[in-house]
């Protein structure tokens, strides 16, 4: 099945499991059986020459998830092997019915142990689940250490125990599968964080639900799909021209500091802004048009001239390169005072930190976790450990647009389902990065108009545009230039 578009929290799905229990009347060993029927198509496809399955249960409902899949598989003549990390004697409800009807064929249980999984091809993971509250305890832990240390390949069933569902950061120990076969709806957990390093390939079955239950929660995120890029950036008129789509201004160059703005500011043009303007530091006017002749620069002799550069574009970009000291607090200043709509990031943001403002009438903040801390006056730690909380702290405190940086980008706005974007890759951690964001949102700004929707469209353009470069060459020594090459085929779709 393929992925929907919704990510929910814990609490939802399991609200979800309960209305199609309490309400729609289905047995909840039911959608058991129909989670381990969806598990057992899954093996087939993944791992079609694997005859051994070692099949780890916990005491819970992912437990017994796990003995149901342990018999369709025997059934369907596999050589299963159950390893239960707590008694089958402490099973109750479904768990129990699934434990009890895997003993009725035959089916033995032995505590886990890790020799036994040596002889096995396939490990599917029935642990833990999405209950868990808390760290994992000593003893499961030693158990999560053994599977990932078992190199075998891993099948997770719903969530890789011990990762949390709904912020994809690791309970004290998670395993690392290759791949993990959720169900219900798609927990936002596993696209966050360590999420996706955790789940490996991300399969999902809805258990039959999604077209019974009459009333779905509204998510808590959602993922960032290729139609936002048309969207934002529709077919051009056949007599269009270049007044038709916008006019940059990029801010930012302070002393010595040349390429970032020169970087946003190529960026924008490769994504199809009209006309962009770089106004930097009068020593950096060289060097960001020398090697751009398409790029229009003006120099900032002092912070009052941004007021004369401004008059006549549709969307500024500060930060860039801006530098911390004196004359760019007064080019920031200067850009707020405009009261246009402004992309802020890089030094902008933190010089926003230091010396809070009130929102402009529109704008769109772009920190990385790092920013993020110094705007929330936080440890990036904080950030990092719930993103999406991270996120509403910041709509919170200075509204507008924010987007997120980091694996998983986020991006909100008051009153909007935040978007995730899980493309990108971790060659994109070099210099320069964010500058082509920056440039990237503001050149769909200036085109669509709508910063909702140019935020979410620039994001999911600048990952795409990174995966493509990491294809031709590879992530290690990726460059920010590499990116911007890429931009072009990436909004021409």
């Amino acid at each position: 099945m393929r992925l929907p578009a919704a990510l929910y929290s814990c609490a939802q799905v399991r609200a979800l499991d309960r209305q199609a229990i309490e309400t729609l009347g289905i047995p909840g060993y039911t959608l058991m059986r129909r989670a381990g029927e969806a598990t057992l198509r899954c093996l087939r496809s993944r791992w079609p020459a694997a005859r051994r399955i070692a099949v780890v249960c916990g005491a819970g409902n992912n437990g017994g998830d796990g003995y149901v899949v342990a018999r369709l598989a025997r059934e369907a003549g596999y050589d299963v092997r159950v390893l239960a990390v707590t008694s089958p004697q402490r099973l109750r409800g479904d768990a129990l019915t699934a434990c009890e009807d895997w003993r009725a064929i035959g089916g033995s249980i032995q505590p886990f142990c890790a020799p036994a999984l040596d002889a096995c091809d396939v490990i599917v993971d029935g642990l833990l689940g999405t209950g868990l509250t808390g760290e994992v305890r000593a003893d499961v832990a030693q158990v999560i250490a053994a599977i990932n240390a078992s190199g075998l390949a891993v099948l997770a069933l719903d969530v890789p125990s011990g990762l949390d569902a709904d912020t994809g950061v690791p309970l004290g120990a998670a395993v690392r599968a290759e791949c993990t076969l959720t169900f219900v709806a798609l927990k936002a957990g596993l696209f966050l964080g360590e999420g996706p390093s955790h789940g490996g390939v991300l399969y999902f079955d809805d258990l039959a639900l999604t077209d019974a239950v009459p009333h779905m929660p509204v998510p808590r995120l959602e993922r960032l799909l290729a139609g936002e890029i048309k969207r934002a950036l529709p077919p051009r008129e056949h007599d269009a021209n270049k007044g038709d789509f916008g006019h940059v201004l990029i801010v930012g160059g302070g002393r010595g500091m040349p390429g970032a703005a020169r970087l946003a500011g190529e960026a924008c043009l490769r994504v199809g802004a009209g006309r962009v303007t770089v106004a930097v530091e009068p020593r950096n006017v060289a060097a960001v048009g020398a090697g751009r002749p398409e790029l229009m620069c003006r120099a900032l002799q002092e912070p009052a001239d941004v007021r004369d550069a401004a008059a006549r574009c549709d969307v500024i970009a500060v930060g860039p390169g801006l530098g911390q000291d004196a004359w760019a607090r007064g080019v920031l200043d200067a850009v707020l005072d405009c009261g246009k709509p402004s992309v802020v990031d890089a030094d902008a943001l933190n010089l926003l930190a230091a010396q809070p403002v009130a929102a402009g009438p529109d704008w769109v903040l772009t920190p990385h976790p790092a920013e993020a801390g110094r705007l929330l006056g936080c440890p990036t730690a904080a950030v990092q450990h719930d993103r999406p909380a991270a996120l509403g702290a910041l709509l919170a405190r200075y509204g507008g647009t924010v987007v997120l940086k980091g694996a998983g980008s986020l991006v909100g706005r008051g009153g909007q389902v935040p978007a995730l974007c899980e493309h990108g890759n971790p060659g994109m951690a070099s210099p320069g990065m964010g500058d082509v964001l920056t440039g990237v949102i503001a050149g769909i700004w200036a085109q669509c108009r709508d910063p909702w929707r140019a935020a979410r469209a620039g994001v999911l353009v600048h990952a795409l545009a990174g995966d493509a470069a990491a294809r031709r060459e590879g992530q290690r020594g990726l460059l920010a230039g590499d990116v911007i090459q890429e931009l072009r085929r990436c909004v021409n779709v």
